[in-house]
């Protein structure tokens, strides 16, 4: 079904296609490889393997997951979300435990296209995904701090690392500060004009990389890059041992799980981009397949990348050749251009990243969340986001999620229950005999009945003083659980034996089966249920 299913969306990308056609895949494809050039290496070397992992990853996920994607314009790589991730990965488990961990969640990503999951995603509220968004971003600004100041760290949480900058004697480099800080400002004074045409990025590392070869400084580069796409480091079965296998699990979710998320995310915002909607489910299985062929490589982990995504859509990329195109220009670079990659200062692609980082968070969505004064979404925002940089990404995203589930149960749970006399000045005196109504009253109640709204109901009754009759107006209640019904129930009675009278209207009909399952109308005589308020009254008025 899924092969069925990438066939129609090839065919239709396909139709018509034609010299024209081809040559703005070219041309985008040329285009996305400058933006993706500089963030491959750095990504690469901030991920804790090396800048050639990064350029390979991006070259092997740019013709592989790009050429059996669910959309004609998806763009894969390394991301920033990602080395998050790798990060504590690499320190506590070496390279092997990388490759090893991106393996099982390929196998993991295969396994969630097979069984249709592509649309979980859109079960996650949009604070979560804010929040967690811009957790990451401050993960990966937290994790340039080394690069850009020369200053050292340790520990495997961000909390621990922070904590060693003041705990491990420090040496600042100067220079580094100053060539990454003038790579973020540089960055952020650049014409946006000229971004269409050559990103800030590329020319800020091509800037600080000839300076640094002109003056030579002392900085660290990123060092030798392999002229070979099978890297000297990639994944060897033979040196993985059953344990480390079975304590890749669930750092191989994690990763699973940011690789679902972050490939539909983009999927669904590139998608509105180009009208064009994604075939979640093939797109799951080409970033699965992606990921269990990228460590054979040597590469790490890669998932769709919203950035080069739509440069690839704002270049006028119209088909999947653009990723194809793409990865063939960044090969090109790492034959051509590998001897002057080994000279960029890694302080410069720490500012890259930095800058990176900043424009991650979703900033219009955040002004929206504070703006609106919604507290609901603030917290959901912040939890998520304090969540993300302190826990495990999916811990962060569970979080997240049990919070707006607890937020969204809270808020349907209200109950409203208002009591009120009946006005007898106002009702037919031929149908129904006021003098017997004056001591009668209406509680109408709105919300759903269950053990923790029985409590409210009970403290508004009971304000009620001496009245005799009760009529429970029950239009606005459309859920009723066991413990509802069973906590009304024992009130009820507790009304009748103190000789007040007790009916109901208005029941819904599904409320009206939990009451009959409950023995609820058994106790509570069936005369006692009418479908309207008027018919309760007519009803007294002949007793």
């Amino acid at each position: 079904m899924i092969i069925k299913d990438y066939v129609n969306v090839v065919r239709r990308e396909f139709r018509g296609y034609n010299a024209k056609r081809f040559g703005k895949d070219l041309l985008a494809g040329i285009t996305v490889a400058a933006v993706a050039l500089p963030l491959a290496l750095a990504f690469g070397v901030s991920s804790g393997a090396s800048a050639a992992a990064g350029l390979v990853t991006a070259i092997i996920a740019g013709v592989l997951i790009g050429g059996l994607s669910g959309g004609s314009y998806q763009i894969s790589g390394p991301t920033g979300a990602m080395t998050a991730i790798l990060v504590s990965l690499v320190a506590q488990y070496g390279l092997q435990g990388v490759f090893a961990a991106c393996f099982l969640s390929g196998i993991l990503l295969v396994i969630c296209g097979l069984f249709k999951l592509g649309g979980l995603v859109s079960y996650l509220p949009m604070p979560v995904i804010t929040g967690f968004t811009s957790g990451i971003a401050v993960i990966i600004a937290l994790g340039q701090i080394n690069n850009l100041t020369g200053l050292q760290s340790e520990g495997l949480s961000n909390i621990e690392k922070i904590i060693s900058y003041f705990r491990l004697p420090q040496t600042l480099n100067i220079t580094s500060l100053i060539i990454g800080g003038a790579v973020i400002l540089f960055m952020f004074i650049y014409p946006k004009k000229l971004s269409a045409y050559c990103p800030s990025s590329l020319v800020a590392i091509v800037l600080a990389t000839a300076a640094n070869i002109i003056f030579t400084f002392d900085v660290p580069v990123v060092g030798e890059i392999p002229k070979s796409i099978f890297l000297e480091e990639r994944l060897d079965f033979t040196k993985i041992e059953l344990d480390i296998i079975t304590s890749m699990i669930m750092p191989a979710i994690s990763i699973a799980a940011l690789g679902l998320i972050e490939s539909l995310l983009c999927g669904a915002s590139a998608g509105r981009m180009k009208n064009e909607k994604l075939a979640a489910d093939v797109e799951l299985l080409a970033q699965g397949i992606g990921n269990i062929v990228i460590p054979l490589f040597g590469g790490v982990p890669a998932t769709a990348a919203i950035a080069r995504t739509s440069v690839a859509i704002k270049a006028g990329g119209q088909t999947r050749l653009t990723s194809v195109i793409h990865a063939l220009v960044l090969l090109l670079s790492m034959f051509a251009l590998g001897g002057v990659m080994s000279q960029i200062p890694l302080c410069a692609l720490a500012g890259v990243l930095i800058v990176t980082a900043w424009r991650m968070n979703e900033w219009s969505a955040i002004k929206s969340i504070f703006s609106k004064k919604i507290k609901t979404a603030i917290f959901q925002f912040l939890i998520t986001m304090i969540a993300t940089v302190i826990f495990d990404l999916v811990v962060a995203i569970l979080i997240g999620i049990a919070f707006s589930i607890i937020m969204f149960v809270v808020k349907v749970s209200d109950m409203q229950v208002s009591v009120a006399e009946i006005d007898v000045d106002r009702l037919d005196k031929s149908k129904v005999d006021t003098e017997k109504l004056k001591h009668t009253c209406v509680v109408y109640i709105s919300g759903p009945l269950y053990f923790g709204t029985c409590s409210k109901l009970e403290e508004k009754i009971s304000a009620l003083g001496e009245n005799y009759n009760i009529i429970f107006s029950m239009r606005g209640v459309t859920v009723a659980d066991i413990s509802g019904i069973e906590a009304l129930k024992e009130y009820c009675e507790r009304l009748v034996q103190s000789g007040k009278m007790v009916y109901f209207s208005c029941v819904h009909p599904n409320v009206e089966s939990m009451m009959e399952r409950c023995g609820f109308k058994k106790r509570f005589k069936y005369e006692m249920y009418f479908w309207s308020t008027d018919k309760v009254f007519e009803h007294i008025s002949k007793l």
